[in-house]
């Protein structure tokens, strides 16, 4: 057979780590892949969607009880449950974005071993289905507002920025996450232990005020931290949002999305021979 019946595909030598003519051409695999993640996540299930609610709210419940009534941890003036469940559905999209981003190119390695299309779409794919999860947890805020006769602030319109960032970090740590569970099998069992220790570096069950001003700047360099707080001071008291603290989230959001994607490009190539 000639040559010329072959299509060779070869790495780009653009500076960008992106090609962004090859994902749109990709748009209806990628659509696909989305689709997927969605029906296997909610498949042959008893609850169905509900779990993506479950899930924040039965942690709310256990940390209102522990954290807010026995070891009396502050918050800010509101009631406890509403402000652990504001930090959880945003850390619970997180996390589970993570988790599956990281093990996606595994769990999908049959087709990168047989067929040639944008290796990215893969570790997205989770991410963004699983925005599913975030909106019917997010509606459940309004509700719980609502119960405890706490007026949420307009200012939560502008949540969509907060969620942007978060999906930044999202894939920014789930490419660098993937790529290294290709070489390293045992970043998968690493990937748990990564995320709980990231909660409790978090705001998550508890204020930014307990942290000592001499630290609170280094304690801003995790994105989270910032990301959480800014989307309780839209939420519920827009004159405390800090402006500065949400701009140096919103870099270090840049910047890790960046070097996780630059990371995961220069080590795409590998995963075909070693996957």
């Amino acid at each position: 057979m000639s040559l010329s019946n072959y299509i060779v595909i070869k790495p780009s030598k653009s500076f960008s780590p992106l090609n962004w003519n090859e994902l749109i051409s990709y748009r209806d695999l990628f659509f696909t892949l989305v689709t997927k993640d969605i029906k296997v996540r909610y498949k042959q299930t008893i609850l169905g969607g509900l779990w993506a609610l479950l899930q924040p709210l039965m942690l709310m419940i256990i940390f209102t009880l522990f954290f807010g009534r026995f070891a009396k941890i502050p918050s800010n003036g509101y009631p406890y449950a509403l402000f652990s469940y504001s930090g959880l559905i945003l850390w619970t999209y997180f996390a589970n974005a993570l988790n599956f981003s990281s093990n996606s190119l595994i769990t999908n390695s049959h087709l990168i071993s047989k067929v040639y299309f944008p290796r990215l779409l893969i570790p997205v794919s989770p991410i963004i289905a699983g925005l599913i999860d975030f909106f019917i947890a997010f509606i459940f805020l309004l509700v719980l507002s609502f119960f405890y006769d706490f007026s949420l602030s307009w200012y939560l319109l502008f949540t969509p920025v907060i969620v942007l960032m978060l999906v930044l970090n999202a894939m920014g740590v789930g490419f660098f996450l993937s790529a290294m569970n290709v070489k390293f099998r045992d970043v998968k069992f690493t990937v748990p232990f990564i995320i709980q220790f990231w909660m409790f570096a978090s705001p998550v069950i508890y204020p930014t005020t307990i942290i000592s001003r001499k630290f609170i700047y280094l304690y801003y360099l995790n994105p989270i931290a910032g990301i959480i707080d800014t989307f309780r001071a839209l939420a519920f008291n827009p004159s405390s949002f800090n402006l500065f603290m949400f701009f140096v989230s919103f870099l270090i959001s840049i910047m890790v999305f960046l070097f996780g994607l630059i990371y995961f490009k220069k080590s795409e190539k590998f995963f075909a021979d070693i996957i």
